[in-house]
């Protein structure tokens, strides 16, 4: 479950980023379900591009130890190994990836339907 568990963030911020770019501009709407399908596809490749950005690394492990800290300081339980600052990038960078993704479908499909 925990191979899984970044996965489906990224889906679920991807698709989250699609349909938010879909209703915020008109001209790139694909309609709900295309907005969110291609979304939660772009949410999946975009957290994988950013991984291959070398200096992106070095800024979620800050904020890795940003939400420890946070943690110890509240007081809050385990939670069971899981790393709550990897998990909330890989949300972040999946809600910009998806809504990258459905822009630029809706752009070019625009483009496609125009001529």
């Amino acid at each position: 479950m925990e191979a899984l568990l970044p996965i489906i963030i990224q889906l679920i911020g991807g698709g989250a980023g699609g349909a938010g770019i879909g209703a915020a501009l008109k001209n790139v709407n694909l309609g709900v379900m295309g907005n969110v399908i291609t979304g939660a596809i772009g949410g999946v490749g975009g957290t994988f591009l950013a991984g291959m950005i070398p200096g992106l690394s070095g800024l979620l492990g800050s904020a890795t130890q940003l939400a420890a800290t946070a943690t110890d300081a509240a007081g809050a339980a385990a939670t069971s190994g899981l790393d709550l600052g990897a998990l909330a990038g890989q949300g972040v960078t999946g809600l910009a990836g998806g809504g990258i993704l459905t822009a630029v479908v809706g752009l070019i499909k625009n483009a496609m339907a125009s001529r």
